[in-house]
């Protein structure tokens, strides 16, 4: 959605105003207004002079909000499909046993 604002800070509140938080896009020749963007936009993702459905594979691809609170994502596919294990073998030296 697109609406007129009167400043940087404005179209910052706007956005954090709704229930939503998939991804923005946000459009600057400014890499500090880019990194404020980031570091105040309540979304899963801030795209930089990009549209906000951009998405490649490899990326963390969720949002916050009513938007979701898990990611999509190569990696987040394979955890979804494995299960973490761990094994822990604890020796003293005394009691070392050797294992053909």
């Amino acid at each position: 959605t697109l609406f007129p604002v009167k400043s940087f800070g404005e179209a910052i509140g706007r956005l954090n105003d709704s229930e939503y938080g998939l991804q923005a896009g946000v459009f600057t020749n400014s890499l500090e207004k880019a990194l404020a963007a980031f570091e105040a936009i309540e979304t899963g993702g801030v795209i930089i002079n990009d549209v906000p459905t951009y998405r490649i594979d490899h990326m963390p691809y969720g949002g916050v909000k009513a938007s979701g609170l898990s990611r999509e994502g190569l990696r987040y596919a394979i955890e979804d499909m494995t299960e973490p294990r761990i094994m822990v073998i604890n020796r003293l030296e005394s009691q070392a046993v050797t294992i053909d």
